[in-house]
């Protein structure tokens, strides 16, 4: 399960599949223990998500909205966090007290715009390997 940053969590196919691939959950958050848990539900329920498909591929990634439910519990949703679940009373449960592992990824790169990189100078050994040196007074 994955906190994005600003507050969106994911889940991938194998922990959609532990919630019964839900359409609609309950968010539920243990202050003391530090747990969030994500419960199937019905959309009738006053509290209920509904869960997006994250992919346009087909089933894979889930989606659920949470910004709100992570801020109104201070949960940390500045950096995007993945922890392993646990079920527990037939939620999926992730142990918030531990650290996480952060995410970050290739969207944030920045590459420089065409024609402003500067040019470099090849070293011999960027040289193909059929390269003819026999005009390179370097090389010999």
């Amino acid at each position: 399960m994955t906190i994005q940053k600003r507050g969106v969590i994911s889940l991938n196919k194998a922990a959609h599949d532990l919630i019964g691939n839900a359409e609609t959950v309950e968010l539920l958050y243990d202050r003391d223990r530090q747990v969030m848990a994500v419960r199937s539900t019905d959309d009738s329920s006053p509290h209920a998500y509904a869960v997006r498909n994250g992919s346009k591929r087909g089933p894979g990634q889930a989606i659920i909205s949470a910004t709100a439910f992570t801020q109104h519990y201070g949960i940390d949703a500045t950096a995007t966090r993945r922890w392993k679940p646990f079920v527990e009373d037939d939620m999926l449960c992730v142990d918030l007290s531990e650290e996480g592992t952060v995410i970050t990824g290739n969207r944030t790169k920045t590459t420089a715009p065409v024609g402003t990189m500067e040019p470099t100078e090849a070293s011999p050994d960027d040289a193909p390997a059929d390269a003819s040196t026999a005009d390179d007074p370097d090389h010999s």
